[in-house]
């Protein structure tokens, strides 16, 4: 079991949640077609959020300074949650009301939630040491439109957290190689290849009556060109509340 422990003190309030699997640009497609891309929703749902305490508007004028950033905030909350301009060049700072624990060699990544977007400001992507380090992290967002007042939402998600082995990165052996050295995964590969050529060229010729026969599903469902469904496969990703 790896931990992942979130330790506070009495006035301390975190919104941490497991992040949900919908978006709104997902929820607009038509027929809601983006979620048949499991990569997508498996991202998404692939750590847990914290969540913004207050609603506020913040705008910057281009300039590199702190004071350069202009934060107004409109409803109530701990005065040590709300966020700041603290390092300049556009940004703004989130304190996080919470100092994360983890197993021995984990890191814990920090950044925004997986294809989420936000019109006018980008997250900041931080690996920290979280299994020895007994500080604080802060969260920041890169401002990207000068002189154009940015709306956040109370609840609206503000940082997106997993944990990852820290070794693992450097344990990788990266190479390129023909695919003479896998002909059996070669052989799968231009039969998929084929089959979803000749997919298309059906739907285009012939649109099915239901939205569901109008996508191929060999990686939706773990299926191989063998039709090999492959056991630890997943669909979902069902991640626990921090309990208390």
């Amino acid at each position: 079991m790896i931990d992942l422990i979130c330790y506070t003190n009495v006035d301390w309030i975190p919104r941490i949640r497991p992040a949900p699997r919908t978006r709104d640009w997902m929820d607009a497609s038509p027929e809601a077609y983006a979620y048949r891309c499991l990569p997508l929703t498996i991202a998404n749902t692939h750590g847990w959020e914290v969540l913004n305490p207050c609603d506020f508007s913040v705008m910057w004028n281009g300039g590199l300074a702190a004071s350069d950033v202009e934060i107004r905030i409109h409803t109530n909350a701990h005065d040590g949650s709300h966020p700041v301009s603290l390092f300049g060049l556009g940004t703004i700072t989130f304190h996080i009301q919470g100092l994360f624990k983890t197993s021995p060699e984990w890191n814990l990544w920090a950044g925004g939630s997986p294809n989420y977007f936000k019109d006018g400001c980008q997250a900041l992507t931080g690996i920290i040491e979280t299994d020895w380090c007994p500080f604080t992290f802060t969260v920041n967002w890169k401002l990207t439109r000068p002189n154009v007042w940015i709306d956040w939402y109370e609840n609206e998600p503000m940082c997106f957290i997993f944990p990852i082995q820290r070794q693992a990165i450097l344990d990788v052996q990266p190479r390129i190689a023909p695919f003479s050295e896998a002909p059996e995964f070669h052989d799968q590969f231009l039969r998929w290849s084929r089959s979803r050529d000749a997919f298309h060229e059906q739907v285009t010729k012939h649109p099915p009556a239901q939205s569901k026969d109008q996508w191929q599903k060999h990686y939706y469902q773990g299926k191989d060109m063998d039709g090999k469904i492959h056991p630890d496969h997943k669909t979902k990703l069902r991640l626990p509340e921090f309990s208390r």
